[in-house]
């Protein structure tokens, strides 16, 4: 892991022994300087680090401006600031912690006491990061279908509810489609569930490429996918929807599935007020064109009327 550390401090001969401190037990890869809290913020800005070393008296930009700058930017909540200050600066101290400092050193400081406190506030930094990436990771499971890769319902669900609401207080257009492969449960009868499971991972795969990188897809449930298009019109989704059936209907695939040739149903909807005035309204409007998709014959694309 490559750590980074920035100080900040208007005495380059201070600047010179932290560093050297620091440099003697290997903490670090990379050593970043600035003399006042504007020019640290600005180093900041460039390249983020693991924790800072921040005098508080400094001239043109202080050590409490440059904390009250780092609290108006969440990316940078989570960087320790250890203060430095003077002996006797009781008062300073208790101010810059209140402040979002996470420790103090007083100056002039103790090489040991230093890189001791500096130890303790990486590895706390280290234990936070592993912490937001398990809950990131966490989350994104939670969203995911763990067959397609795709968004799964409850996801699916939240997002178009977002859209809805949006869409309300904002007009404009909001477009849904629903796609179900024709006689899916002839393919697993056939092949298994192994290869129907690989049917369904190359339908996810191309639905998503005919998609705009903004619109939300997802597998709503067995051989159902749905997708959620912004600003897109009836007309411009029923386009959408009969480009994806056809890249749907020329998908070939490897043995054992190299005779197998598979179609989808389509059904597309936009919102509109008030004939569907909630989420479910407008799923059972894209629902009820999929059912006459399927009705119909299959392999089509029907709207709602």
């Amino acid at each position: 892991m490559l750590n980074t550390v920035l100080v900040i401090d208007d005495s380059i001969a201070i600047r010179e022994r932290i560093i050297r401190s620091l440099e003697a037990f290997n903490l670090f890869e990379r050593y970043y300087e600035a003399e006042d809290g504007l020019e640290g913020f600005k180093k900041l800005l460039a390249s983020p680090v693991d924790i800072i070393l921040c005098d508080l008296e400094m001239p043109r930009m202080d050590g409490f401006k440059f904390l009250g700058m780092l609290k108006s930017r969440p990316d940078f909540q989570d960087v320790p600031v250890i203060i430095l200050t003077g002996m006797n600066d009781r008062d300073l101290k208790v101010k810059g912690l209140e402040q979002g400092a996470s420790d103090y050193i007083t100056k002039p400081f103790d090489p040991e006491e230093l890189v001791a406190r500096v130890k303790v506030h990486l590895k706390i930094k280290h234990l936070q990061d592993d912490l937001k990436r398990s809950n990131e990771l966490l989350l994104e499971l939670s969203n995911t279908d763990h067959l397609t890769g795709m968004y799964n319902r409850r996801y699916l669900m939240e997002s178009l509810d977002k859209e809805v609401q949006r869409t309300i207080r904002k007009g404009g257009n909001l477009s849904l489609i629903i796609l179900d492969i024709d006689h899916f449960k002839q393919v697993n009868d056939t092949y298994g569930h192994l290869q129907g499971d690989i049917v369904l991972q190359k339908v996810a795969v191309q639905l998503q490429k005919e998609l705009r990188s903004y619109d939300t897809a997802a597998r709503y449930g067995g051989e159902e996918f749905l997708a959620v298009l912004p600003d897109a019109s009836l007309e411009e989704a029923i386009f959408v929807a009969e480009r994806i059936r056809i890249a749907i209907q020329s998908l070939t695939f490897r043995e054992p599935l190299s005779a197998l040739s598979i179609t989808a149903s389509l059904g597309v909807a936009t919102f509109a007020v008030p004939c569907c005035s909630t989420v479910d309204d407008f799923i059972k409007l894209a629902d009820d064109a999929l059912y006459r998709a399927k009705t119909s014959g299959r392999n089509r694309v029907e709207c709602a009327i």
